[in-house]
C-alpha cells in the first residue's frame, strides 16, 4: 500500500508495537517513530524506530505534516489513554484512526479520532464510534449502537442494536448485550457477562445475567478520586 501520510505512535508498550505492525502493513501511514513522556524515555529506540520526547514533539514534527496515534491500553479504566489523547489534541495533532482491511464497517458508520479497529470486527448500519476507542478482534456492534469516547472492547463482544456504551467503559471477552441497553459511564463488564438491563455509572457487572459486584469499577481498576 502506498504511504501517503506520516505517523508518530505515542507509547512503547505491547499496544504500541501492535499498532506499528498494523499501520505499517495495512494502512497508508508510514510510522516514523514513537514518543513517550520524558519520565518514561529510557531507550533511544523501540521496535527498530527512534523514540522522541513527547513534551517537545511538536518542535520536531509539525502537527500540519504529521499525525499521531495514542497506543495505550485500558490502564486506569482508559484514563491513561484519554490523558495522552487530550494532550496530543492540545498540541494541535490529528489523531489517526486505523480500520483493518479485514473488518466489516458499513458505509454509514461514523468513526472518531484515535480509533483502532482490529480484524473481524462487524460494525453495522449507522453505528457511531466516538474518539479514542479500541475494538480488539472479532466483535459485533449492532445497528444504531453508539460507543462513546475512551471505550475499550476486548474480543468477541456482541452488542445488539440500539445500545449505548458509556464513556471510559471496558467490555470483557465474550460479553453480550441485549437490544436497547444503556451501559453507564465507567462500567467494567466481566468476561462472559450477559447484560439484560441498563446499568448505573461506575458499575462492575459480572455473571449471566449480569449483576453489579460489591466493588465499583474504580476500585477494580485502581482509579483514584482525582482521576475520575
Amino acid at each position: 500500500m502506498e504511504k501517503t501520510k506520516k505517523l508518530i505512535i505515542i507509547g512503547t508498550g505491547e499496544t504500541a508495537e501492535i499498532a506499528c505492525e498494523y499501520f505499517t502493513y495495512d494502512s497508508a501511514y508510514e510510522v516514523v517513530g514513537f514518543s513517550v513522556s520524558r519520565q518514561y524515555l529510557k531507550e533511544p529506540e523501540f521496535y527498530g524506530l527512534p523514540v522522541y520526547e513527547f513534551e517537545t514533539l511538536e518542535e520536531k514534527f509539525s502537527p500540519s505534516e504529521y499525525e499521531v496515534y495514542v497506543a495505550i491500553s485500558y490502564v486506569k479504566l482508559n484514563r491513561a489513554r484519554a490523558n495522552m489523547y487530550n494532550q496530543a489534541k492540545a498540541k494541535g495533532y490529528t489523531c489517526a484512526t486505523y480500520v483493518s482491511s479485514r473488518a466489516f464497517v458499513w458505509r454509514n458508520v461514523q468513526l472518531g479520532e484515535n480509533v483502532f479497529i482490529f480484524e473481524n470486527n462487524v460494525l453495522q448500519h449507522h453505528v457511531k464510534v466516538g474518539n479514542n476507542v479500541i475494538l480488539w478482534s472479532g466483535n459485533h456492534v449492532g445497528h444504531r449502537t453508539v460507543i462513546k469516547d475512551h471505550v475499550y472492547l476486548s474480543s468477541h463482544v456482541v452488542i445488539s442494536g440500539f445500545c449505548e456504551i458509556g464513556e471510559y467503559s471496558f467490555l470483557g471477552v465474550n460479553s453480550t448485550f441485549n437490544d436497547n441497553i444503556k451501559l453507564g459511564k465507567d462500567n467494567i463488564v466481566g468476561s462472559g457477562a450477559l447484560i439484560v438491563k441498563n446499568t448505573e455509572d461506575a458499575s462492575l457487572m459480572i455473571g449471566s445475567p449480569a449483576k453489579p459486584a460489591a466493588k465499583t469499577s474504580y476500585e477494580a481498576f485502581n482509579v483514584s478520586a482525582e482521576e475520575i
